[in-house]
């Protein structure tokens, strides 16, 4: 059970530092750009992209704001 746990968290982990990168792409923003918008810095949004680190909930709802996107659409997450 508790592997099973571990095995998703670095699922929701890995699949979040793709969407964050696949969004900032599809809206043509450079990292830069993309930190400016959060208020932080450059090396912050290679962090989430390169799986390092991952956003506090309230940096993925500012995320998904940005993008246009729902939350569950920045972190795929479906109910099963």
């Amino acid at each position: 059970m508790i592997q099973e746990f571990c095995t998703f968290v670095k699922y929701m982990k890995t699949k979040i530092a793709e969407n964050i990168k696949f969004y900032r792409n599809q809206m043509n923003l450079t990292q830069s750009e993309l930190a400016a918008l959060l208020c932080g810095k450059k090396s912050l949004i290679s962090n989430y992209e390169n799986g390092y680190s991952t956003p506090d909930i309230y940096t993925l709802c500012k995320l998904a704001d940005i993008f246009g996107i729902t939350l569950d659409g920045l972190v795929e997450w479906e109910k099963e």
